[in-house]
């Protein structure tokens, strides 16, 4: 039986925006190429300790809408997600019943400036509330969660960066707490 989706308008408390990013000079991958490597192997960029990736619908080495994963995240955090979007640049998820939070995230890559520049930015950026009040308790008051969140993402990003075969910088990382009655929470819940 299909899990159902549990997007951010299900969830608790405030709609959080996160943005985690990296920039990357004289990759030696394009940016199709890379987000190619990242789409045929995802579980390889998440780092075990933090957050396994088990993909358990869907062919292996490839990613298409509709392929799902079950995440086993530090703590009492597990939960799936379903592949809602797969382009030639990004790709996104959408939480799915009991994971803990509720919301989509995006993995993308494009060139930085202008063309014929060589970088690259890999960013990931997600839209989600708390899956309920106690996982707010926990997540956001305690911030048990939230730590963990980052350092998989920070991790993430860390990996696509070395496998681009270019220099990098530090990861960047942006929190925007949205107003429940917000345009851009309306518009991603």
């Amino acid at each position: 039986m299909k899990k159902p989706e549990q997007p951010a308008s299900t969830g608790s408390g405030p709609l959080f925006e996160r943005r985690y990013w990296i920039d990357i000079e004289k990759p030696t991958l394009s940016a199709e190429e890379l987000m190619e490597a990242i789409q045929c192997n995802v579980e390889f960029y998440s780092p075990d300790l933090l957050a396994e990736f088990e993909k358990v619908k869907g062919e292996d080495h490839r990613l298409r809408k509709g392929d799902e994963f079950a995440i086993k995240i530090l703590g009492p955090w597990n939960g799936s997600v379903r592949v809602t979007e797969v382009t030639k640049d990004c790709f996104e998820f959408i939480t799915l019943e009991d994971h803990p939070e509720a919301g989509r995230i995006r993995f993308a890559v494009e060139p930085l400036g202008k063309a014929g520049a060589s970088g690259l930015r890999f960013e990931i950026h997600s839209w989600a509330r708390s899956r309920d009040g106690l996982v707010a308790f926990t997540y956001d008051t305690l911030g048990m969660g939230k730590r963990v969140q980052q350092q998989t993402w920070e991790s993430f990003c860390q990996r696509v960066a070395q496998a681009s075969g270019g220099h990098h910088g530090p990861v960047e990382v942006e929190t925007i707490e949205h107003d429940k009655d917000s345009a851009e929470a309306q518009a991603h819940a």
